[in-house]
């Protein structure tokens, strides 16, 4: 990482860490790398329904303009529609202001290329040179100065898009939505209804502190109830910038990334759709999706956990289909990141077309239980467990403990203050017990 853009664009506590002040020399030298062959690029920007969203996307724009960029801005829209609307506009550019499923006091800076594929390490490390140096870049004047326009029609086209990806409707299923009152909160109603759903949808109110708050795919609980309450076929739960996706059954149980990628990976095989008969998962994956690859003769891919690296094996490989236990799924013929709604849509395609319910579905892999503890570690001293004698000490003993019958994970996070652990094994209380104490002696070790 570098020292501003960690795994997934710029992040933090929103006018403090990320303040108007750094979205505005984002916006310029964003602007000046990404276009620096056009004198006057188009760049487009959309944004979740944070309550910082209009001073950060202010700023941003106005650094933009400031070095000749035209800006379209797409209001609030998922982050999966930035990356198809760059291509459907041949814009030159796209960003994203979200911190995704964060608390709402934090936001994030995003930037996508011309092709709407998140940026490569090389040109972060280019934008943030110039940030440190704004004096490398200058400013236009007169009518070279960019300008800003609203493209009302984004939802729309975006829609239009998600549509033409399936070959159905949904007109006899009841789906409960939760569009974790964030970036879908409009898309969504449009999507299910054009597709003759029979939809209930909730948390669809968003006041600019309650994304992601007690709902969306990190909080599935209200969810799990809804779906038994409303006797729903499925529940869909999105994130507060909609690039991923988790779902429910219809007896209420989670069905997280990995029984999604399981099921739908497993379809587009048999019917000939999987590009050389390959998953790309991460290290965070159940072992469960291992064993269903060796069953199933297909072969499972694995990178380190961010839909980034899961996407850079996909293009380095020519692969098609992969994602994460988070719920990022992609697609890569249809879109070039994660995009929860174009997920959600493909797995009701598979229940539709085979006409299983989502409970014998994901009887297709057997999910052995894992538990993941979040210790608590100031973003500096993340990484030092690596040094730490008792903590490699702890690991090392553990990992004889489960050798053979399970593994043990650690990775700091990528873009919060914390060091996960994950453990993965037959039983889940001694799994419990272990990762906890685990992570109590990451708390206490790195943060004394």
């Amino acid at each position: 990482m570098g020292k501003y853009f960690g795994t997934d664009g710029v992040r933090g506590l929103a006018n403090i860490e990320l303040s108007p002040e750094l979205a505005y020399k984002l916006g310029r030298a964003g602007a000046y790398v990404l276009a620096k062959d056009n004198k006057k690029p188009t760049i487009l920007v959309g944004m979740d329904t944070r309550i910082s969203g209009d001073m950060l996307e202010a700023s941003l724009i106005s650094g933009m303009c400031s070095v000749g960029a035209n800006v379209i801005s797409l209001g609030i829209i998922p982050t999966p529609a930035v990356a198809y609307l760059i291509r459907e506009y041949k814009a030159d550019a796209g960003v994203m202001i979200s911190a995704s499923h964060n608390p709402f006091a934090d936001n994030g800076i995003k930037f996508f290329n011309k092709d709407g594929f998140k940026l490569s390490d090389e040109l972060e490390e280019e934008i943030e040179k110039l940030i440190d140096y704004p004096e490398k870049i200058g400013y236009v004047q007169g009518e070279d100065i960019g300008k800003k326009e609203l493209k009302e029609e984004a939802l729309e086209d975006y829609v239009s898009f998600l549509k033409s990806t399936v070959d159905t409707k949904f007109e006899d299923m009841n789906i409960t939505i939760d569009c974790a009152n964030g970036a879908t909160y409009k898309v969504a109603p449009m999507l299910f209804c054009e597709l003759k759903a029979n939809a209930n949808i909730i948390f669809r109110e968003p006041n600019g502190i309650n994304i992601n708050k007690e709902c969306g795919s990190t909080h599935m609980k209200t969810l799990c109830e809804k779906v038994l309450e409303n006797k729903s076929d499925i529940g869909i739960a999105f994130d507060g910038d909609g690039d991923r996706c988790l779902v429910v059954d219809e007896n209420g149980e989670i069905v997280d990334g990995d029984e999604i990628m399981a099921i739908c990976g497993t379809y587009l095989k048999e019917n000939n759709m999987l590009k050389q008969d390959t998953i790309v998962a991460t290290v965070m994956s159940n072992l469960g999706l291992f064993i269903l690859g060796e069953e199933k003769g297909i072969n499972i891919g694995k990178t380190k956990v961010g839909d980034r690296y899961v996407l850079e094996e996909m293009l380095e490989k020519g692969y098609n289909f992969g994602g994460e236990q988070s719920g990022h799924i992609i697609y890569l013929d249809y879109n070039t990141t994660g995009d929860g709604m174009l997920t959600a849509i493909k797995l009701l395609e598979v229940m539709k077309k085979t006409g299983k319910k989502l409970s014998e579905l994901k009887k297709v892999i057997k999910i052995l239980p894992q538990v993941l503890i979040n210790a608590k570690v100031d973003n500096k001293k993340k990484y030092d467990y690596l040094e730490n004698v008792k903590i490699k000490k702890e690991i090392e003993e553990l990992e004889k403990m489960f050798e053979g019958k399970g593994r043990v994970l650690i990775r700091p996070s990528g873009t919060e203050p914390l060091v996960r652990v994950m453990i993965e094994g037959d039983n889940k209380e001694v799994l419990e017990k272990e990762a906890k104490k685990l992570a109590n002696l990451i708390e206490k070790e790195l943060n004394s």
